[in-house]
């Protein structure tokens, strides 16, 4: 699954009374932002990010520049213009494809907006996205989230799965993972990382059997109803 989003980096700088190493262009003091966009263009915190790193100039005496909290505010003082390679780690600690953005002055402030592709997001990173706009899986889900028994008098509440799994004991976690591997569809989505001990399911690619077990089970846990 690729899933775009809009990134917005806003850029504000200004001319500051400070003596400069090339006389024609004096020193400056500026900062970028960046937000992520949601399907309106509204700007909304980028907490879809644990990081984001800066790759300034070479010849600034900290030129590789880490924030972890939104809007990621980097500020800096000089006189040149380049361009900025902009790091986007997301909450998997994957990192997606650089932005490069151009800095220059000008406007005292301009706004720039970037794509970003997130590949194939773990359930819970889907979740947060969703925030910001739907997901190309999102056609799928109404049909899905109206699951059905073949007596047709049991619903299932894929959010109440969720919940439930994250109560999970690790296990039964083990126990549900085995579940799911031993009863997952061709179009089942699942994302493992045994190095980093990550498990994540796309529940709404699940296929009815697997659904109805992995319901069965957490009713015996007590964990759903």
């Amino acid at each position: 699954m690729l899933v775009e989003r809009k990134v917005k980096v806003v850029t504000d700088q200004h001319v500051i009374d400070k003596p400069s190493p090339v006389e024609e262009f004096p020193m400056r003091q500026w900062s970028l932002r960046l937000f992520l966009l949601d399907e309106d263009g509204n700007e909304r915190p980028g907490d879809v990010f644990t990081k984001v790193v800066y790759n300034l100039h070479p010849t600034f005496e900290n030129p590789t520049q880490t924030f972890t909290k939104p809007p990621f505010i980097c500020s800096n003082e000089g006189w040149g213009e380049f361009e900025i390679g902009i790091d986007l780690y997301t909450t998997e600690k994957t990192k997606l494809a650089p932005i490069i953005h151009d800095l220059n002055f000008q406007q005292e402030k301009y706004e720039v907006t970037h794509t970003v592709v997130f590949k194939n997001p773990s359930q819970a990173l889907q979740e947060r996205l969703r925030e910001t706009g739907p997901l190309p899986s999102d056609e799928d889900r109404p049909k899905k989230k109206g699951l059905v028994s073949k007596k047709g008098a049991q619903k299932y509440d894929y959010e109440k799965i969720a919940e439930a799994l994250e109560k999970l004991e690790e296990e039964d976690l083990l126990r549900v993972i085995q579940l799911i591997n031993e009863n997952k569809g061709p179009e089942t989505y699942i994302r493992s990382d045994v190095e980093a001990g990550e498990f994540s399911i796309d529940l709404y690619t699940m296929p009815d059997a697997l659904t109805t077990k992995l319901w069965e089970h957490l009713t015996k846990k007590g964990l759903v109803a």
